[in-house]
C-alpha cells in the first residue's frame, strides 16, 4: 500500500535512513528537521503518516503532533524515541499518536508499524465513507408505486450492473441525483465511492479543477497537490449533475475520460487511469442543446447511452401520499420530533398542487411543517401560504377556452420567474436559488421567453 509520509527529526542521518527505506518500500517520501519546517509541509501538502521524533530543538513531537490533529485530522502520527524518554512517547499515544518505536529501531519494526498505520487509516476512512453512504441511503431512496415510477425502478435494475454510461433527464427536482444514487446502490461498484458535482454551480474556470484535480503550482492559490473528484471515484459511481452547462471545452477533456479512461491533474504531465462509471443528469433537452451547438454531438452519445427519463410530480400525483409520509418521518427524526403524518384536509391540498419545483419542492414543505408543527398531525395551517392560496385547477380539467398547451406552460412559466425576481428584488442568482435551478438556466429560461428582467447578475 502506498503511502505519503512525512518523516521529521533534527538528525540528519536518520532522516536519509527513513527516507531511502521508505521509497524503497514504494512510498513517497519527504522530509523535515523541525516543527517549524513541518508545518510548511503540512501546509504545502497532504500526508498519510508522519513519523517524528520526540525530542528536537525548537519544538517537540508532542507540538507537532498538535499540529497534525488541527491542520489534518486524518493524518496518523508514529512518533520516534530514545528509550530514556519512553514516558514521553507514552504520553504522546495518550494525546492521539498511533504508536511508537523506540530508537534504534529495526527494519522490520518500522516496516510493521508503518503498514499497521496505514491499515487503521484506511479502515477509518471507508468506515466514514461507509457511514454517509449508509445515511444517504436511508434518507435518499427513490419512492413511488405509481406506474411511471415503477418503469423507473425496472430501469435501475436493468442498468445498474452493467458498465454502461447513463443520462438521466427530468425537470429539476424531480431527484435526478436520487435515482443515480439507487444505481450505484444496486450496482458492482456499491461499496466504492459515489462522487456527485452540479456542473453548474460551480464557476466555469475552476470546475476542471475540481473534476480532475490540480498539482501544485498549477495557478494562483495552488499551494498543494489536490485529487479530483475523478480521481476520488475510482472504482465508484461519478454523478454529473446539469451536464448541460458544462463549457465545450470540458466536454473536450471529458470525451477524452470517457474513450481513453485517463485524465491528467490541471498543470500535470502524467496520466492517471480512471476507472468509474459516469451518470449524468440534466434538465434540458440534449438533442436541442447539440442540435444549438451548444453540446457535442459525441459527448451526448457517449453519455446517453441509456436514458432514464424522471416524470414530474403532477404526471405521479398517486406517489405524493408515500412521498409525504417518507419526508415527514425523515425530518421528525432529524428534528426530534414525533409527528404521525398529515391530516385529510393537508393531504388533499398537497395533491391538488401542481409542484412547479417537483420532488424537492414537496421535500421543503414537509420539512417547514415538521419544523412548525406543535402536535401529532400536520394541518392545513402549517401549510405555505402560497400553497394554499393558489389551488391548482383539479386534476384532468380541460384547460380553458381550448387554449394552447404550450402557451399555458409558457404563461405560467414565466409568471414564476417574474416572482422569483420580484421576491428576490431582482437579483437572478437568488431567484434561481428560490426555483432550485441553476443560474444557467434561470438564464436561459429568461432568454427563452423573451424576458427582459434588468436587475443584477448577482
Amino acid at each position: 500500500m502506498s503511502a505519503r509520509v512525512l518523516v521529521v527529526d533534527d538528525e540528519r542521518s536518520m532522516r536519509e535512513f527513513l527516507e531511502i527505506f521508505l521509497r524503497s518500500e514504494g512510498h513517497s517520501v519527504r522530509t523535515a528537521d523541525g516543527v517549524g519546517a513541518a508545518r510548511a509541509e503540512l501546509s504545502a501538502d497532504d500526508f498519510d503518516v508522519v513519523i517524528t521524533d520526540v525530542q528536537m530543538p525548537g519544538g517537540t513531537g508532542l507540538e507537532l503532533l498538535r499540529v497534525v490533529q488541527g491542520e489534518s485530522p486524518e493524518t496518523v502520527v508514529i512518533v520516534m524515541t530514545a528509550f530514556a524518554s519512553t514516558e514521553t512517547a507514552i504520553e504522546a499515544m495518550k494525546a492521539g499518536a498511533y504508536d511508537y518505536v523506540t530508537k534504534p529501531f529495526k527494519v522490520d519494526e518500522m516496516r510493521v508499524v508503518v503498514e499497521k498505520a496505514l491499515e487503521k487509516k484506511l479502515l477509518s476512512s471507508e468506515n466514514r465513507r461507509l457511514r454517509r453512504e449508509l445515511s444517504q441511503g436511508r434518507d435518499r431512496q427513490v419512492v413511488g408505486s405509481s406506474s411511471a415510477m415503477r418503469r423507473v425502478l425496472d430501469f435501475i435494475a436493468q442498468v445498474a450492473d452493467t458498465r454502461a454510461n447513463v443520462l438521466i433527464s427530468g425537470e429539476s427536482g424531480t431527484g435526478k441525483e436520487v435515482v443515480a444514487r439507487g444505481i450505484h446502490r444496486a450496482s458492482e461498484r456499491r461499496d466504492a465511492p459515489f462522487v456527485a458535482l452540479n456542473c453548474g454551480a460551480i464557476p466555469e474556470n475552476l470546475l476542471e479543477s475540481e473534476l480532475f484535480g490540480h498539482v501544485k503550482g498549477a495557478f494562483t492559490g495552488a499551494v498543494q497537490n489536490k485529487a479530483g473528484l475523478f480521481e476520488v471515484a475510482q472504482a465508484g459511481t461519478v454523478f454529473l449533475d446539469e451536464i448541460a452547462d458544462l463549457g465545450l471545452q470540458l466536454q473536450v477533456k471529458l470525451l477524452r475520460v470517457i474513450q481513453e479512461r485517463v485524465f491528467r491533474r490541471v498543470g500535470g504531465t502524467t496520466d492517471v487511469r480512471f476507472d468509474a462509471r459516469i451518470v449524468a443528469a440534466t434538465n434540458r433537452n440534449l438533442a436541442e442543446e447539440v442540435a444549438a451547438g451548444r453540446f457535442r454531438e459525441d459527448l451526448y452519445y457517449r453519455l446517453n447511452v441509456i436514458e432514464i427519463p424522471l416524470p414530474p410530480l403532477r404526471e405521479r400525483r398517486d406517489d405524493i401520499p408515500l412521498l409525504v409520509e417518507h419526508f415527514v418521518e425523515k425530518y421528525g427524526r432529524e428534528l426530534g420530533k414525533q409527528v404521525d403524518g398529515v391530516d385529510g384536509e393537508a393531504l388533499a391540498r398537497l395533491q391538488e398542487h401542481a409542484f412547479p419545483g417537483n420532488v424537492r419542492e414537496l421535500e421543503n414543505v414537509i420539512e417547514r411543517a415538521v419544523a412548525l408543527c406543535r402536535g401529532s398531525r400536520i394541518g392545513v395551517d402549517l401549510l405555505p401560504p402560497a400553497l394554499i392560496e393558489r389551488r391548482s385547477a383539479p386534476r384532468g380539467a380541460p384547460a380553458r377556452g381550448g387554449a394552447n398547451l404550450d402557451e399555458l406552460v409558457s404563461s405560467y412559466e414565466r409568471g414564476l420567474l417574474l416572482e422569483a425576481l420580484q421576491q428576490s428584488g431582482g437579483v437572478k442568482k437568488r431567484a434561481a436559488q428560490r426555483l432550485g435551478i441553476s443560474f444557467r438556466s434561470f438564464r436561459y429560461r429568461l432568454e427563452k421567453l423573451g424576458i427582459d428582467s434588468g436587475g443584477d447578475e448577482e
